[in-house]
């Protein structure tokens, strides 16, 4: 922990902005890691700002109205997207850009560059069905695009009691998506009762049911195309839910019944429809069902006490007993289908480097011959780092190559040098229901004699229960950087030498 603290993000310095009279190509990046590499390529020909500060979650940040300047003077964008960004960000960022700027999303531009992409694999070996939110579907016969936004509403409930459906963030604190208990409120579009997803998207929260007994909840759906535009609508249905009761027998017909593993009440864009896509453990590939086919079971297992915290008193007095569905990832936490932490896989990063020498070659061609060799003598460095990473890593034993981390986004890293994600712990310092998370960590920690846990030190506050456990468990807490640099580590190949470093240093024998 003191080497943790000591890596505290404070004190980075931050980039200089965009200028109207620099003769320099203008270029902004989403993240300071982006920052470091277009300043690798570009050189003295380019000018290069982050609109994320080097100690803020990309996760999480949204603009200031400095960064919206800067946004405005860019002849380049690079952000990295695949949903990592805040999509305030990103709309902020496509909505403030010159029209003739170019405008590069890496993550996703770098398949035509070769890079490896790895579906996010989520856990489903939950006590109870997991119950999410998603987007299928581009929508580009709609218009849509990365700036666009599906609003999925709640119009009406029946059943014996309350649903509410709520989204436990990073620190603790619920925002409720819908609630039944407060009626619904059709003159404002329903607002109150309305989640917000962008294109392609896929979030968690938690569904709480007061009574037990058959609950119908009426969905709309529709499609926002920009900030200016109406809605558009998409679809319609009921969604049927047997709480705390035998479904089969609640429910007169002979339903799809959905009791395990994943499912995500999903609006599909291509075919106008709102659907429930489940994902049953052992099954393969999901199944998209009619809303009016299916009966998602929540069973008397599920029965919770309502948390003393006065931040939930909104589910009634502490100590009530309700049914809930939990958030399966604690947090707010909106994603895709594809990990978006491209760059702890260096080969990675080769593509992300050769984009940005294509883009800035295409913006200053009489800069062509500069960008080639600079972004030629950054990836010697890099597929050097490679080996150096490889070297640094060799004496850790297979039986040890075990990570378990903040969250997760280090799949990249542990697909490229042969370690296995044991487990990863998403924080949430003031919800109760991580009993089973906790007692599923300390058991995979047992069972593989993991020497060690890592924590990426921007999140010491929202980690205390990976720390407990470790503590529990007598092992050490090491740090480790995601998708930030410190006072300490201030480009990429700092921040890849620097966890491979730490890494050996806690799970070498």
């Amino acid at each position: 922990m003191v080497a943790l603290s000591s890596l505290l993000v404070t004190g980075c310095v931050e980039p200089v902005g965009l200028s109207s009279s620099d003769s320099r190509v203008q270029v902004v990046t989403t993240t300071g890691i982006l920052r470091d590499l277009v300043s690798n390529v570009g050189g003295d020909r380019v000018r290069v700002t982050s609109l994320i500060p080097d100690s803020a979650d990309p996760h999480t940040y949204e603009l200031s109205l400095r960064s919206v300047r800067d946004v405005v003077y860019a002849d380049v964008a690079f952000s990295n997207y695949l949903l990592l960004e805040q999509q305030s960000l990103i709309r902020t960022l496509d909505a403030n850009l010159p029209a003739e700027a170019k405008n590069v999303s890496l993550a996703e531009a770098s398949v035509a560059y070769s890079a490896k992409l790895i579906p996010l694999v989520e856990d489903l070996s939950l006590d109870t069905l997991w119950l999410g939110l998603r987007v299928i579907g581009g929508g580009s016969d709609l218009g849509a695009d990365r700036g666009s936004v599906v609003r999925l509403s709640a119009v009406d409930v029946k059943g014996p009691g309350r649903l509410v459906a709520y989204v436990t963030g990073s620190f603790g604190q619920p925002e409720v998506l819908f609630d039944s208990g407060d009626g619904f409120d059709r003159s404002d579009g329903f607002d109150a009762d309305t989640a917000l997803l962008p294109t392609a998207a896929h979030t968690h929260l938690s569904w709480v049911f007061t009574e037990p007994g058959v609950y119908r909840l009426s969905l709309e759906s529709s499609l926002v195309l920009g900030p200016t535009d109406r809605p558009v609508p998409i679809a319609e249905g009921d969604l049927t839910v047997a709480v705390g009761v035998d479904p089969r027998v609640a429910v007169a017909s002979n339903p799809v019944l959905v009791d395990s593993g994943h499912a995500d009440v999903a609006v599909d864009l291509d075919r106008s429809a709102v659907v429930v896509r489940h994902d049953a453990p052992g099954a393969g590939e999901p199944v998209n069902h009619q809303l009016g086919q299916v009966v998602l079971s929540v069973p008397n297992r599920a029965i919770q006490e309502v948390p003393a915290d006065p931040a939930f008193r909104f589910l009634g007095r502490p100590g009530d007993r309700v049914f809930q569905l939990a958030q399966a990832v604690l947090g707010r936490h909106i994603h895709g289908e594809i990990d978006p932490h491209l760059w702890h896989d260096i080969d990675n990063v080769v593509a992300y480097v050769n984009i940005i020498r294509d883009t800035l070659t295409e913006v200053d061609p009489a800069g062509a011959g500069a960008y080639r060799d600079a972004a030629a003598r950054y990836v010697r460095l890099l597929e050097s780092l490679d080996q150096e990473i490889t070297a640094e890593l060799a004496p850790i034993p297979a039986g040890r190559r075990q990570l378990i981390t903040t969250h997760d986004s280090f799949r990249y890293f542990a697909s490229d040098h042969s370690f296995e994600i044991a487990g990863f712990a998403s924080p949430n310092p003031a919800t109760e229901p991580s009993l089973s998370d906790r007692r599923r960590l300390t058991e995979t920690i047992r069972n593989l004699n993991v020497p060690a846990v890592f924590l990426e030190p921007n999140l010491i506050a929202r980690s205390t229960m990976l720390r407990s456990v470790a503590e529990a468990e007598g092992i050490d807490v090491c740090p480790i950087l995601g998708d930030v640099f410190t006072s300490e580590v201030r480009t990429y190949i700092e921040l890849m030498r620097f966890n491979a470093r730490s890494i050996r240093g806690c799970l070498s024998p």
